[in-house]
This record gives structure tokens, C-alpha cells and sequence, in this order.
């Protein structure tokens, strides 16, 4: 009575597999991808929104730093003008772009903005000379004649200046990813300042830059003797 070894496994890998069943598939390099974006997002989207957490704000103990240089002058300009009135005005913007042929889910993007500005309006005294003041022998009366009062340039308030709300597109949110100025918002405030400027020209402003520059003058020359002050404007 001979005895036998047992005849050892060829491919005992290959067995085991047929044992205990498939091997799980290993995820591709190009599959993984997908998933290295979703993270990233997800890690991008956390990270925007933990300051509204309570609690959340400093919790990588954020710091600022004033690193600004010297402000520099650049030059001085004689004003010859009186600032006679000023107004406070605020427009709410909704600037929408849309690309053609694309989704806005896509391609596209929507803002609501809050502008908020004020206008000058102004008397130019720079043309004023001999011929528009008139003064009477007993230096008593005087005719002054001066141009119609202007509108300045709208100044908008960065402190009273914000987005209500930002929509955009897929694209558009990877575009700020490799942009340097991703919260741009140089067209909302050029349109808000365009819309301000024609609220002004509708309104009273100049009007009572005329009024305002009327009494300045009387009260001036009232001071000085006068007792008929006169102003037009042409």
C-alpha cells in the first residue's frame, strides 16, 4: 500500500477566485476623475460656506493683513465751481447674459445688484467775467449772470454697494477658478452709475442747485452793502 501526495494547486489564485466569486472590477485612471472633481467641489463648497455656521467663522483662525503702499498724488486741479446740491440715489440692477445655442446651466450667468451713488450738480464760475455782473453807482443793486447749473459724474458707494444674488453657469464657475478678479463686478457698477446718472437728469437737482446758488450769492452781497440782488441764469 503506497502512499500518494496531494498534487499541489496549479494557480491557486485562479482557484480562490472560483471559490469565493469575480473579482470586484478596480475603478479605471480616467473613471477616478469624476470622482477627484466631485471632491474638490464638494471641499470648495464646504469651505464657502462655514462662515455661515455658528461658531465655524474662525475655525482656521483667518487673519488680515494691511499691506498697502503709500497713496500717492497724482495732481491737484483748481475747481472753478460751486457744489450747490447733491443727491443720493439707489437702482437695483438685473444684468442677465446669455449665450446662444447653450443652457444657462451651462453658459450664462445673472446678477442682482444693489447701486447706491450720489450726483453733484454745480454752477461753472470759470466763465463768469465783467459783463456778467452789473453793479449800479451807489453799489446798491446788482445783476449777476451766470450759466445753468451742470450735472457732475455719478460717485457710486462701495459701502452701500452690493450683490443681492449671483447666478452662473458651469463653465462660468470654472472660468473664476483660473481668473484673477473672479468677483468682478465692473458691468453691474458702470450700468448701475449709467441708470443713477439718468435718474438725476429726470430729477430736480439742478433746480435746486440754482436755488441753493441764488441764495449764496444774495446773502454774500447782502453782507457786503447790497440791498438788490438779482441772479439769472442763461
Amino acid at each position: 500500500m503506497t502512499s500518494t501526495d496531494a498534487k499541489p494547486e496549479e494557480n491557486p489564485g485562479k482557484n480562490r477566485e472560483d471559490r469565493d466569486g469575480a473579482r470586484p472590477a478596480r475603478l479605471s485612471r480616467w473613471a477616478k476623475v469624476p470622482l477627484v472633481l466631485v471632491v474638490v467641489a464638494g471641499l470648495l463648497f464646504l469651505g464657502s460656506r462655514l462662515d455661515l455656521l455658528p461658531g465655524f467663522g474662525g475655525l482656521f483662525g483667518e487673519e488680515t493683513h494691511d499691506r498697502t503702499g503709500p497713496t500717492l498724488l497724482q495732481s491737484i486741479q483748481d475747481l472753478d465751481r460751486y457744489e450747490a446740491a447733491s443727491g443720493n440715489f439707489q437702482v437695483v440692477v438685473d444684468l442677465e447674459k446669455d449665450t446662444k445655442y447653450l443652457p444657462d446651466a451651462i453658459r450664462g450667468s445673472r446678477t442682482l445688484f444693489v447701486g447706491a451713488g450720489t450726483v453733484s450738480s454745480y454752477v461753472d464760475f470759470a466763465s463768469i467775467g465783467d459783463g456778467n455782473v452789473q453793479v449800479n453807482e451807489d453799489r446798491t443793486s446788482a445783476t449777476i449772470t451766470l450759466p445753468h447749473a451742470r450735472l457732475g459724474s455719478p460717485a457710486m458707494d462701495a459701502d452701500r454697494s452690493y450683490a443681492v444674488s449671483k447666478q452662473r453657469g458651469l463653465l462660468d464657475r470654472l472660468g473664476d477658478l483660473f481668473s484673477d478678479n473672479p468677483a468682478d463686478e465692473r458691468a453691474v457698477n458702470r450700468l448701475a452709475a449709467r441708470h443713477i446718472g439718468e435718474a438725476a437728469k429726470d430729477s430736480e437737482l439742478t433746480d435746486r442747485a440754482e436755488k441753493n446758488t441764488t441764495a449764496m450769492l444774495q446773502g454774500l452781497l447782502h453782507s457786503l452793502g447790497f440791498t438788490e440782488v438779482k441772479v439769472a441764469y442763461t
